[in-house]
């Protein structure tokens, strides 16, 4: 076994993340725009993991997950990246490891890293795939987003332009290349419109997008309900059961271990909202209670107490 991956898989095995996987801000792979170097996590599957704080300059946007499937037909990328020069990146890594064209990119989402790169793909005559909800979102934020990354990641940004998918789908996708099968997989609301998972079931393995995360703590948007992703995540996600996650945000891990930092979060921050309201809290009151067991989390400062103020407001009236 290489010796990163034995690293990896002691460090998974013995405290459920890999070792490498303790806070580090600075960049993994400085030469490189990526934030880290891409990592085989069971044969012909491969992720560049991302920064799990925000986008910034320092980490060319790269705060999400990039993964990718190697076969003997091509390979599929799943996420665009969140910016052309990203995109580019990822794929020199990917003619480093194999010969096979790239053929197909998958959207996980509708967010500027998941989509902004699409403009480096399409230049590449690669087919980009997403879901309708996610094509959507993208139409109407994408100039937004846009905006957003060329403000932070000033000349990184070159070459970034709003492409949106080639192709969208409703509930289900399935590719078989190479003798791999592929399905891209719709499972329910969860963290934003069109959230998707590619799910490889001979493999058991699932890139999971952000139906899941690990290390850092999810952040609820004002169209996130959360009651909602808890039910996805527990009902048709679980229901996968996958023996090898990548998440959207974080290491490869384990189903027990993107449980413990999505839907236990999620539940353990409407049951602390929830006795705040019953005990007449109000919404200024509920920014501040205890989310202290995921104060170690990355994104923790900036996320936990705009989180408990969204799920006041959704639960509120319940």
């Amino acid at each position: 076994m290489p010796a990163l991956k034995l690293i990896l898989t002691i460090g998974l095995l013995i405290f459920g993340h890999p070792l490498s996987a303790r806070p580090i801000v600075a960049d993994k792979y400085p030469e490189s725009l990526l934030y880290d170097t891409p990592v085989e996590v069971i044969p012909n599957v491969w992720v560049s993991v991302g920064a799990t704080q925000p986008s910034t300059y320092d980490n060319s946007g790269h705060n999400n997950n990039l993964s990718f499937v190697v076969t003997s037909e091509g390979v599929v990328v799943v996420n665009g990246g969140g910016a052309f020069l990203l995109a580019k990146a990822l794929h020199d890594e990917i003619k480093a490891i194999t010969d096979q064209p790239v053929v197909l990119v998958i959207n996980e989402n509708g967010q500027g890293h998941a989509m902004l790169g699409n403009s480096y793909w399409a230049g590449q005559g690669v087919a980009i795939l997403a879901h309708e909800e996610a094509a959507a979102d993208f139409a109407n934020r994408g100039p937004q987003s846009l905006e957003s990354a060329r403000r932070r990641l000033n000349e990184r940004a070159e070459g970034t332009e709003v492409v949106e998918p080639t192709e969208v789908f409703g509930d289900k996708k399935v590719i078989t290349l190479g003798g791999t099968v592929i399905e891209v997989l719709h499972l329910g609301p969860a963290h934003s419109p069109g959230d998707i998972s590619v799910w490889l079931p001979e493999q058991r393995l699932v890139v999971a997008g952000d139906i899941a995360f690990h290390e850092r703590i999810p952040p609820i948007f004002d169209e996130t309900i959360v009651a909602d992703w808890i039910e996805t995540f527990e009902g048709a996600f679980a229901d996968l059961d996958a023996l090898y996650v990548i998440p959207g945000h974080g290491h490869p891990t384990s189903m027990a271990q993107v449980r413990r930092f999505t839907s236990d979060y999620l539940i353990y921050l409407r049951k602390m909202i929830g006795e705040h309201i019953d005990a007449g809290g109000d919404l200024a009151g509920a920014y501040y209670v205890d989310q202290s067991p995921y104060a170690h989390l990355h994104t923790f400062e900036e996320l936990a107490t705009r989180n408990a103020g969204r799920v006041y407001e959704q639960m509120e009236f319940e």
